[in-house]
Formats: structure tokens, sequence, C-alpha cells
């Protein structure tokens, strides 16, 4: 029996997303990452090439943690300039009839009540192919710029992430019934309000009092991801997501974080099978090996290092710039990603990793 293999591109609404410095080579387009025509047009790529979705990251503040500064960043359009994923979904979906999109949104800094309605009016407007990427953030910088001294704890962030679902889950599935909208024109009325529920909650993170503002969508609620493997990521996506995404150097990392992914499912009373597994891969074409090879050498010289040591720092909130290129990347715990540290320390037991490679 042939296995099924599903394929989301991966991007991001900005110029320097995971290929620090490439945007200078002479046939790279991301600099119009912030005009429309560069999306559609990738939107029809896709759509033509038989991609299942494509993928959009996001992150909220800025990569400041290298050198304490964000100048490093902003010299190298590291995740920024950075423009709103959701903004440019209408648009690829008006030129697509079967592309999914996955958007990444952070909750922690998100009300649910106007969040639910941005999701369903991106349902309606693609007709169901829409997906939310459930993500708390990882940067001190975006807690700063939403007036807190500092993100929340990590675990913590996934307990107020637990809650949000709870809200959401009832404003897109529980507000409105199937048969509400009645679009009756003889009788002049649209909706039946007896049908229209009232959401009440009062939790320990949000309290709400409301009806959803949206008629139901073709999905209710999007496809949910989830992109986080660290112990409690893992018990979060055994509860809520349909599609994890990850990233790891080898087989030998991935492997266990997709079993313990599908153990947490079960867990949670679910088959392990329910979640799809996104594992990151970046893929240089060519005519023949030769030509693949000479075009993987040609990307390479592109390469920014202080750029990369930037966007590393960001995600393990360990500032590089205090290292030497030869010294051993050690272990660290903090509030920051986790799964990006784990990868170059603890993951492989068998590989030690110096801040060159």
């Amino acid at each position: 029996m042939a296995a099924d293999i599903r394929l989301n591109a991966f991007a991001m609404n900005c110029v320097g997303h995971q290929s620090p410095g490439l945007w200078r080579h002479p046939r790279d387009r991301s600099s119009d990452y912030n005009r429309l025509p560069y999306w559609i047009d990738l939107a029809r790529t896709l759509e033509r090439g038989r991609f299942d979705g494509l993928f959009l990251a996001d992150v909220l503040g800025v990569y400041d943690v290298y050198g304490g500064s964000p100048d490093a960043a902003l010299r190298h359009a590291i995740q920024v300039p950075v423009n709103d994923p959701m903004m440019l979904v209408s648009a690829m979906a008006a030129v697509t009839e079967h592309l999914g999109f996955g958007v990444t949104c952070t909750l922690s800094y998100e009300p649910p009540y106007p969040f639910a309605r941005r999701m369903s009016t991106l349902d309606h407007l693609t007709q169901g192919r829409i997906g939310w990427n459930i993500v708390t953030g990882y940067l001190d910088s975006a807690a700063r710029g939403m007036g807190k001294e500092r993100q929340t704890a990590h675990d913590d962030r996934y307990d107020i992430a637990d809650e949000y679902m709870e809200v959401v889950y009832r404003l897109w599935e529980g507000s409105w019934e199937d048969d509400a909208v009645k679009r009756d024109r003889a009788s002049g009325i649209f909706a039946d309000p007896a049908k229209v529920h009232r959401v009440i909650h009062q939790g320990e993170a949000y309290q709400l009092d409301a009806i959803h503002l949206c008629e139901p969508s073709p999905q209710r609620t999007p496809v949910l991801y989830q992109a986080g493997t660290s112990p409690r990521g893992r018990v979060f996506a055994g509860r809520h997501a349909e599609c994890v995404f990850m990233s790891g150097p080898s087989a030998k990392i991935i492997a266990p974080r997709v079993a313990a992914i599908r153990q947490a499912a079960v867990e949670a009373g679910r088959a392990g099978s329910d979640i799809v597994i996104f594992s990151i891969a970046t893929v240089v074409l060519g005519e023949t090996d030769a030509e693949a090879e000479a075009k993987f050498a040609d990307y390479r010289r592109y390469i920014d290092h202080e750029a990369s040591l930037t966007l590393m720092s960001g995600w393990t909130g360990v500032d590089f710039s205090t290292y030497e290129l030869d010294q051993q990347v050690r272990h660290v715990l903090n509030d920051a990603g986790r799964s990006a540290m784990d990868n170059v320390t603890r993951a492989d037991p068998d590989r030690v990793w110096t801040v060159r490679e």
C-alpha cells in the first residue's frame, strides 16, 4: 500500500526567514516580501506543484539576544522587518483552489475574542483551507513590546494556552448552532437568536461574556498545528494538535520526538496516528546530482555567520556573541524556545557541537 506524503512549503512574511544571508543572492526575490505579486506567484507555484499547504512562520519581537541589541538582526534582516502573515492568506486563496494555509499566531499577546473572529473570517474566505500554528512565543522583546517586563515562564505559557484553547473552542463550536442562520428573505429573519448562544468563561487568565461574532465557518475550528517538542509542549500537542511541525539535524533526533508526541496523544485519549508530523527539510534541486551540488555550493557562499548566530541566539536565549567559534555549546535551561538548544546539546549524546558548526 502506498503511503501518503504531505508537503508544506515553509515561508515567513519577511526577508530573512531561515537562510541568513541568502537574500543577497542575485536570484533571491525575498526582498519583495512586502508586495502581493510575490505571494500570489508563490501560491500559484505551490498549487501547480501539488503542495498540500503553505506553512507561514511568524514571530513577535526582535532578535536582540545576540550582543544584547537588535543591531545585528536589523543589519542582516533576521526576521525583521516582519509583516503580519494573516494578511497574505486571502490574496493567495483567491488564486488557488486546493492549497491550504497554516498561519502562526502567538496567543500569549492575542485576546481570544477578536482572534477567534479573524480565524473564522479566514476560514470563510478560504472555504475551509485555513490552519493555525499555535505558539506561545519565546522572545522577551515581544513581552516588553506588550508592556511586560519579561515573558511568562515556559511551562506556565502552556497552562495559559490550554485555557485559551478552551475559550476559542467554545466560541467556534458552541456559540452558533448549525441551523442558526436562516437567510430568510420572506420573513426578514437572517439568524434565529434562540440558536445563538452566549459564551461565559471565568478562568484564571481569561474572562469572557459574549457571542461569537461570526456565523459558522466551513471548519468552525481551523486545522490546528503545534511546533513545540519540549515535555510540556508535547502534552499540549497531545491534547490539541492535528499536525506537529518539528525540526532537528538528524533522524536520530527526530524519531524519538515523533514517538513522544504520539504517546502524548494516546495519554490524552486520542490515537497516536491522529497527529500528522511535518519535519523540516531543505531541498536543493537540479537536473543532475552535479547540478544540485553546484547550486548548493553557490548558496553556501552567501551564508552570513553573524546573522546565523543572531538567529540561534534568539531561538535559544543564549548570547552567542560571548562564545568563541570553537567553543562547545552546552545546555542552558531558560524561558526561550527549547528544541533548538536541545538539537545541539543533549538530543544526540554521541555528537558534540561547537559554535562554528
